[in-house]
């Protein structure tokens, strides 16, 4: 969003928006809903628009966010916003935008949502080596599901390693198997490639849409004394279709793309502190007689602080806590 707006995530019902197929395993898995973990980080996400075959890639009007938030009872809060001083380089009267990330995991899952509405984008470094090419009128919107089911999900906590509301005592990986679905929409004023290559084949706008399966890993390592690497990798091939302003019908078309995720630090008992990146590729279908991708991201530094809140704030919060008054 612009300067001036707050970004917002809610994300919620982690543990409980699916049932849970089974309880954590205590002998790999430290689990306490009942810690209150607070949290301060630094973020970034992305949505570009990348066209393979010309090594061309618009990139967004986005910038670095600070934000804090908390995650308590299952469920996590945050809030960030792009101060001006960290974002000197920004494009100040592109129009505003809205990045809407959801990563969520329930027991045995793992489920991430996309609603990502996109206007104003350029090419810093110019075309050919020119001055940065800019496309306020460029709009790119895509929203989405991805979803995976752990096989051995009571063995890996990926809430202990991206709230860090729990802690991973043991090593472990499973298999991923899952579903996604994509509605991608890119549009301008003007033909979408740009004009300076003179390509025999152009746009003004296309809708595409895509679905299919997709399967991957999920792994969890502990390095001792309270350090962990975790991660998840799934490669998924979909059927899609598109259409675009030049014609009504529809082409469908197989095609591919991959979804993955690292996390890195520390998590002890009363401080934490990682690293970690979402990212997700997804190759739209061929438009006339060349590729373009859409890639999302998001990487975020965070440091931790935990307590154990006294018995009279957790019943009250437990009463209005938005995740269980959804469940009811």
């Amino acid at each position: 969003m612009g300067r001036s707006l707050v970004f917002f995530f809610l994300s919620f019902f982690l543990t409980g928006i699916l049932p849970a197929q089974s309880k954590w395993d205590s002998s790999y898995v430290a689990a306490d809903a009942d810690v209150l973990v607070l949290r301060t980080y630094l973020s970034r996400k992305f949505t570009s628009l990348y066209f393979p075959s010309e090594d061309l890639r618009y990139q967004p009007n986005s910038g670095l966010n600070v934000g804090i938030g908390f995650t308590y009872q299952n469920f996590t809060l945050n809030l960030a916003f792009p101060p001006g001083f960290l974002n000197r380089s920004r494009e100040p009267d592109f129009p505003r935008f809205l990045d809407l990330q959801g990563h969520i995991y329930p027991r045995n899952w793992v489920i991430d949502f996309f609603g990502q509405f996109y206007k104003g984008y350029r090419i810093p470094d110019g075309i050919g080596g020119g001055q940065s090419y800019l496309r306020p009128d460029l709009e790119v919107l895509k929203v989405g599901i991805h979803a995976n089911y752990i096989f051995k999900g009571d063995k890996i906590s990926l809430p202990a390693a991206v709230h860090q509301s729990g802690i991973q005592k043991k090593s472990a990986i499973s298999p991923l198997l899952g579903f996604e679905i994509y509605r991608v929409q890119v549009a301008g004023d003007s033909l979408i490639f740009p004009t300076k290559l003179d390509p025999k084949q152009n746009y003004l706008q296309a809708d595409f849409i895509q679905l299919g399966p997709n399967a991957g890993l999920i792994g969890a390592l502990v390095l001792g004394k309270g350090f962990f690497a975790a991660g998840t990798f799934t490669g998924n091939l979909v059927v899609g279709s598109t259409w675009n302003s030049d014609s009504a019908r529809a082409n469908w078309n197989l095609s591919w793309g991959y979804h993955a995720r690292a996390y890195l630090g520390y998590n002890g008992l009363r401080f934490g502190v990682n690293v970690n990146y979402v990212y997700k590729t997804l190759a739209l279908q061929a438009v006339e007689e060349w590729t373009q991708e859409v890639q999302t991201g998001n990487y975020r530094f965070i440091l931790v602080y935990k307590i154990h809140p006294s018995e009279k704030f957790s019943s009250t919060f437990s009463k209005y806590n938005p995740a269980r008054i959804f469940l009811k």
